[in-house]
């Protein structure tokens, strides 16, 4: 008998889901036969996103870190970012739940969808434009399967003009800044953060406060909207 069609946007729709085994970036592909020979009970592998595909929000980050979504299988879990990320989502009503650094933890979103411009962990967290530009065509479909989205924020230039790729709208009209709303031509509303990495906070680039303005900010103009 011939299996059902995976359901649209669910983990394994070929669309929404690049697949354990992507061969789309060669230096990718590369990184994982690496990390799958030294640590094979990590997930290793593309990073689907979390959360349902009714959020009317959605938080773009730029890429699995290696010891954190790479290794747990759920975006910004396992490392320093998302600590402070998860912590403003349910601080702001967008989680609730324990976020306890695993992904069987009893965490759940609220309204909200977490992905990344780039499935798979990169060397050094700095994919190249190449993979950038390859991995989109999946935040395009996450997009695209997402019928109340109303926003997005995201986390760093280059996410920024990931989604700007994605929907279809051109760099040029929207500059990054952050704390920055644009009001797109498609009617998303793209909000700017600096990412929530241990870097940005320890370096005092981003602090918590500043972090939970942006996102108590968003959560207003969803409302609004």
């Amino acid at each position: 008998m011939t299996p059902p069609a995976p359901r649209a946007g669910a983990v394994g729709d070929p669309r929404l889901d690049p697949g354990a085994d992507c061969p789309r970036c060669p230096r990718l592909v590369e990184m994982r036969a690496r990390n799958r020979a030294a640590e094979p009970g990590w997930h290793n592998a593309p990073v689907p996103a979390f959360g349902t595909l009714e959020a009317r929000l959605l938080i773009l980050g730029l890429a699995p870190g290696l010891r954190g979504a790479n290794r747990t299988g759920r975006p910004f879990t396992g490392d320093y970012a998302g600590d402070l990320l998860y912590a403003s989502l349910k601080r702001n009503g967008f989680a609730r739940g324990a976020f306890e650094r695993r992904r069987d933890d009893s965490l759940e979103l609220i309204d909200c969808r977490v992905t990344n411009a780039v499935r798979c962990v990169p060397p050094e967290n700095k994919p190249v434009p190449a993979e950038i530009k390859t991995c989109n065509s999946f935040l395009a479909a996450e997009i695209a399967a997402m019928p109340r989205l109303k926003a997005v924020l995201a986390l760093g230039g280059i996410a920024h003009d990931a989604l700007l790729a994605a929907a279809g709208e051109k760099r040029s009209a929207y500059r990054f800044g952050h704390g920055t709303v644009h009001q797109l031509s498609g009617g998303l509303i793209l909000a700017d953060s600096y990412h929530c990495s241990r870097l940005n906070t320890n370096t005092g680039r981003l602090t918590e406060a500043m972090f939970d303005a942006v996102v108590a900010n968003l959560k207003r103009e969803i409302e609004r909207s």
